[in-house]
C-alpha cells in the first residue's frame, strides 16, 4: 500500500461543522463566534437554516459579508427548502461536508477556544477512535453560568451510555462514513442517544477529554427541559435498541436519577 503523502494526512484530520439553525436570531452570532475563535484551524462550518420565521438567516448572511474573505471562505449557509427538523437537518449538513471528521454544534451551545485542538490531540493518541467527546459546562437562557460541570470518562463503551448519555452532542466528534451509515433519525426521540448506542454496538470507539470545552445553553423549551417528554423519549431509544421490557425498565430508571440529579446541580449553580 502507498504511504500516504502530508496533503493527504492533512485532509484526513480536517473537521466540517454542522449547525441546524431555526429561529435562533438571539444566539446564533454568538455561537458562530466560538467557531471562529477556536485554535485548531482546519475547519469549516456549514450553518443549516432549517425554514426560520426569524432572522437568522440574515445574521449570518451579514456576518459572511463582514468577515474577511479567507474566514468567510470557510462558512456555508444551507437553506433548506422547507422544515424538516433537527435530524433531517444535521443529516444534509452530514451530506454536504466536504471533511472525514463531522462535529456538531447547536445554535444555542458554544465553544471553548480549544475544543477542537484539544479533541484532535485525543485522536493522535488514540487514532482507532471513532467518536471524540468532552465535558461540559451550562449557562442558562440569558447566558449566566452554573458552576456544575458534567465529567466525562476517558472511553465508553455500549453499556457505559446506557444509563446516562454522556456524549453531549454539541461535543462530538464523530467519522464522517459512520454518519452517512447511520444518518439520525427518529426526532420523537433522543435521536443523538440512540445513533451513539448503535455505534458504541456495532463495536465503534468513544473517547472523551474530560474538561468542559462545550458550553450548553439549558433552556426550557428544549427536548431535555421536559423531564416527562425526556424520559419517554429516553423509552423509546432503549426499546428501538431492542431492549426487553425489565431491562428497559432498569435503565429507564438509572438514567431518571442520574439526569435529575444532573439537572439539580446545574440548577443549584445558577446565580440567585
Amino acid at each position: 500500500m502507498p504511504e500516504k503523502g502530508p496533503q493527504k494526512r492533512t485532509e484526513e484530520a480536517m473537521v466540517s461543522i454542522v449547525m441546524p439553525a431555526y429561529n435562533a436570531e438571539k444566539t446564533i452570532s454568538a455561537s458562530i463566534d466560538s467557531v471562529l475563535s477556536q485554535t485548531f484551524p482546519d475547519w469549516e462550518l456549514l450553518v443549516i437554516d432549517d425554514c426560520s420565521e426569524d432572522h437568522t438567516a440574515d445574521i449570518v448572511k451579514k456576518l459572511l459579508q463582514e468577515l474577511p474573505p479567507d474566514t468567510a471562505g470557510k462558512l456555508r449557509l444551507l437553506e433548506n427548502r422547507e422544515n424538516g427538523g433537527v435530524s433531517e437537518t444535521r443529516n444534509r449538513g452530514i451530506r454536504e461536508a466536504r471533511f472525514p471528521w463531522i462535529a456538531f454544534l447547536d445554535s444555542d451551545d458554544l465553544w471553548e477556544p480549544e475544543k477542537l485542538k484539544k479533541q484532535m490531540q485525543l485522536l493522535k493518541e488514540h487514532p482507532e477512535a471513532d467518536i471524540l467527546f468532552t465535558g461540559s459546562a451550562f449557562i442558562n437562557e440569558e447566558g449566566k453560568g452554573s458552576g456544575y460541570t458534567l465529567h466525562v470518562p476517558k472511553e465508553i463503551r455500549y453499556r457505559k451510555l446506557l444509563p446516562q448519555n454522556l456524549i453531549a452532542c454539541s461535543s462530538a466528534l464523530v467519522r464522517r462514513e459512520l454518519l452517512i451509515r447511520h444518518p439520525f433519525g427518529h426526532d420523537e426521540m433522543h435521536e443523538d442517544f440512540l445513533l451513539w448506542l448503535t455505534l458504541l454496538r456495532e463495536g465503534h470507539r468513544a473517547f472523551g477529554v474530560d474538561e468542559p470545552l462545550l458550553v450548553y445553553r439549558v433552556s426550557s423549551s428544549s427536548k431535555s427541559g421536559n423531564k416527562l417528554r425526556a424520559a419517554r423519549m429516553t423509552w423509546q431509544v432503549y426499546r428501538r435498541m431492542g431492549l426487553g421490557l425489565p431491562e428497559a425498565f432498569f435503565y429507564l430508571w438509572i438514567y431518571t436519577f442520574r439526569n435529575l440529579r444532573k439537572y439539580r446541580g446545574i440548577r443549584k449553580g445558577f446565580p440567585q
